[in-house]
């Protein structure tokens, strides 16, 4: 489906708007539905009108469950303490962000906690990257891993978050230096992933010079942390790293607050989701054209 020409996704980016049908009253969702977003789920469904407008319908009654773009720095930073999971301050050569990951630094008592960490974070990545970017990288250290790290729990969350409501975020996905045992895991996990997703996975090995390459035409490696065979001697600073997410937080709420402004039907920039509106809202999801929509 790739050889779609522009006016023809066009096409189904408007189908898909018809069959959404009535959408709630709130104005991020106006914005969130935007053609790029649409063209993102098309994308992630093979350009097939009915089963992305489905998938798109499902994301947006995740959204109004979830609320992923309220998720505020204090309510995750006790997840962050170790510098499991943190987005880089240099972006890949292609503009995307990077997000780094530390399997062995893992802290979260739960699997929500830890998926809601995982949210915050792609959420701040996703607001940070470049005005012609849509997609960020992630980085996988696996330094220090051993078999207590491992959950295929964890793993089939993490997939299922990422490609039912993040479709076509993620660009690629490099695991660095990951021991010899973590290959049977590996094909434990793989069926959770789609073909699509699956692909952008990439491994590297910091003595493979086929990995150095992979990762010198994806980096600068002059900006990228030593511990991935970068130039930079760098710790996690849990202080300084808390200082740049609270900032990145009032950005956040005044990009929502700008648009529940510029559509005017939210009613001010504070305005929380209430449950009797969240549940009106997925009423009118699940009802919008339903019949056109297959299960």
């Amino acid at each position: 489906m790739s050889s779609l020409t522009s006016e023809e996704q066009q096409q189904r980016i408007n189908e898909v708007r018809k069959l959404l049908g009535q959408l709630p009253d709130k104005s991020w969702v106006a914005a969130y539905c935007c053609d790029a977003s649409i063209s993102r789920y098309l994308r992630a469904r093979n350009w097939n009108v009915k089963k992305a407008t489905k998938m798109l319908k499902d994301s947006l009654k995740w959204r109004l469950a979830y609320k992923p773009e309220e998720i505020q720095w204090d309510e995750v930073a006790h997840e962050a303490e170790t510098g499991k999971i943190y987005r880089s301050d240099y972006e890949d050569k292609q503009g995307r962000t990077v997000l780094v990951m530390t399997p062995s630094r893992e802290n979260s008592k739960t699997v929500k906690s830890k998926i809601k960490y995982l949210v915050y974070c792609m959420e701040n990545a996703i607001m940070n990257l470049a005005e012609e970017q849509e997609q960020m990288v992630w980085l996988i250290d696996f330094q220090g891993f051993n078999l207590s790290n491992v959950s295929l729990k964890v793993t089939q969350e993490t997939a299922h978050v990422l490609q039912s409501h993040y479709p076509e975020r993620l660009g690629i996905a490099i695991l660095y230096n990951p021991p010899k045992f973590f290959e049977p895991f590996w094909k434990l996990a793989k069926p959770f992933l789609e073909a699509k997703t699956a692909n952008k996975v990439k491994f590297a090995y910091s003595d493979d010079p086929n990995s150095m390459k992979l990762m010198e035409e994806v980096f600068d490696l002059e900006k990228v942390e030593s511990s991935f065979g970068g130039k930079v001697e760098s710790k996690f600073d849990i202080g300084k790293y808390a200082e740049r997410m609270r900032e990145d937080d009032k950005k956040m709420s005044s990009f929502w607050g700008g648009i529940r402004s510029t559509l005017g039907n939210d009613d001010n920039n504070t305005h929380k989701t209430t449950e009797p509106e969240e549940e009106k809202a997925v009423d009118i999801l699940s009802s919008s054209n339903s019949q056109d929509v297959p299960n």
